[in-house]
């Protein structure tokens, strides 16, 4: 990809960023869920919090790339 977006490249990233987010909320909420059970498993709570870090970095990369780089 070159350094410059051109409009459409930057609008499919937003939308990739706002499910993105979407995704991340819904797991957080889904996380918050198992913690209240009353014997919650530790190795599914353990694997959602293993997707929501690589969604995470997935968001990251993306705002990476919309925020341009500005030398000081």
């Amino acid at each position: 990809m070159s350094n410059t977006l051109d409009t459409l490249q930057e609008v499919q990233l937003r939308a990739k960023l706002q499910a993105l987010l979407q995704q991340h909320r819904d797991l957080d909420a889904a996380i918050a869920a198992l913690e209240q059970q009353a014997a919650p498993d530790p190795f599914q709570i353990r694997r959602l919090k293993k997707m929501k870090l690589d969604l995470k970095d997935q968001i990251t990369r993306i705002e990476n790339l919309l925020i341009p780089d500005i030398i000081a």
